[in-house]
């Protein structure tokens, strides 16, 4: 490059004038580099060319690229720095690069943080449509194509919201789950059924324990879980009410035949249902089948008792009455007297409990009767002893060795000298008695 063209030309025809080359053969000889020097010249404009084509379709592409990324990130902000009719191809190519690469990146962790969201919405709307989350959700393949259009973080936001949704409903179903199962759990014991057996009806999960054991949150496991509880509800009425008619005719049958607390005892945790409701029965196996058939058993045979032991407990209400008839001097109401309640008894025309009720009544009126002539009877009482006194007093004074020493005699005449005082005052005690009558 130390030499030019123009001083190798001169050169050249200095060599060709010594050699003695001719004008014609010199005029070919430059015809001939002239030629070639322009083949030289074409293969590098086409070479040039063809590497301005590159450049120009790499710069395309890329800005193409860039357009798209932008448009599918929504970066609607990003411009490219540069003046597009006077930066050459290369500084452009240059600006845009990097900023392909960056916006690369960028959609990189977006479909990371969009395939994140969205496989886990698809997991809770699985989970939610009855199917194992492990076993479908999980392995399932997940197609980003059909969201690529858009990565933009409005639309990340939306899947972001709608999965905060799914999460807040699976939480409430979770938390209804449990609820349910617990009822569920509660009911089983009272009624005395098996949990797990009841539970495994609608899904055999449900007996597990741990809130995050429960994947199952369909409609159907919640509407499974819901007529299970509504069933053993009703159930639970039901035997509720049977066992309180049970009770209540065992309770009868208890104070009818006077039932010792030995008797009473196997059965005093069923005594609690009595007028209580329905949610406030708790205790373990009270509504069992075996409870249930325990004590309808114990009214079978206090049924079948009654007849024999009826007559023994008129009899002990009838000697009550009469004896309480005879301590306040009344006449006992022969309407139940012991030969009439025998008959009755064994002719089945009245109900033993009726009758028994009736005799109770009749000693509740006679005990009223005995509080209404208490005043009374005490001043007879008084008098009648008064009386036996001055009997004894008589006999004492017509025995003609009342006051020969011996053995009580001193009592004797204690006895006598008190004897005379309550005399003394017995014509006053009669005025004031029947005085006031």
């Amino acid at each position: 490059m130390e030499r030019s063209c123009a001083s190798l030309l001169k050169e050249l025809e200095a060599i060709w004038k010594e050699m003695g080359e001719s004008e014609e053969d010199k005029d070919l000889m430059l015809l001939e580099l002239e030629r070639e020097c322009l083949l030289v010249y074409g293969r590098k404009v086409e070479e040039a060319s063809k590497l301005r084509a590159q450049l120009h379709h790499s710069l395309v592409i890329k800005e193409a690229e860039v357009s798209a990324l932008m448009a599918s990130l929504g970066e609607h902000n990003l411009e490219l720095q540069m003046e597009k009719k006077s930066a050459s191809l290369k500084k452009r190519l240059a600006l845009v690069t990097p900023l392909l690469e960056d916006l690369r990146v960028r959609k990189e962790e977006r479909v990371k943080q969009f395939s994140d969201v969205l496989l886990q919405i698809r997991k809770l709307r699985m989970e939610k449509a009855g199917y194992c989350s492990e076993s479908n959700a999980g392995n399932s393949s997940f197609n980003m194509e059909d969201h690529e259009h858009d990565l933009s973080i409005r639309k990340l936001t939306d899947f972001q919201t709608q999965l905060q949704v799914l999460q807040k409903e699976k939480s409430d179903r979770l938390h209804k789950v449990i609820e349910y199962v617990n009822d569920i759990h509660s009911l089983c014991a009272v009624l005395g059924l098996d949990f797990r057996k009841i539970v495994d009806e609608v899904h055999p999960s449900l007996h597990e324990a741990g809130l995050e054991r429960y994947t199952y949150i369909s409609d159907s496991i919640l509407d499974g879980l819901t007529q299970v509880v509504l069933k053993l509800k009703k159930e639970k009425e039901v035997r509720l009410q049977k066992l309180r008619e049970t009770m209540e005719s065992l309770l009868k049958l208890w104070n009818m035949m006077d039932s010792s607390e030995q008797e009473r005892k196997p059965f005093e945790k069923l005594t609690c249902i009595l007028g209580s409701l329905n949610q406030n029965v708790t205790l373990t196996e009270v509504l069992s089948l075996e409870t249930m058939e325990q004590a309808e058993a114990e009214v079978q045979r206090l049924t079948e008792l009654k007849t024999s032991r009826m007559k023994e407990i008129v009899l002990k209400r009838r000697l009550e009455l009469e004896e309480i008839c005879r301590e306040a001097h009344l006449e006992p109401d022969m309407s139940t007297s012991l030969e009439k309640c025998i008959a009755l008894i064994e002719s089945d025309l009245v109900d033993s409990s009726e009758l028994v009720a009736t005799i109770e009544a009749q000693i509740l009126k006679a005990k009223e009767e005995v509080l209404s002539r208490k005043e009374i009877m005490d001043k007879i009482n008084k008098w009648m002893a008064a009386c036996d006194e001055e009997n004894w007093l008589d006999e004492y004074n017509q025995d003609e060795n009342r006051y020969m020493a011996g053995r009580g005699a001193h009592l004797n005449l204690k006895r006598a000298e008190k004897a005379r005082v309550i005399i003394s005052k017995l014509p006053g005690t009669i005025g004031v008695d029947f005085g006031g009558i």
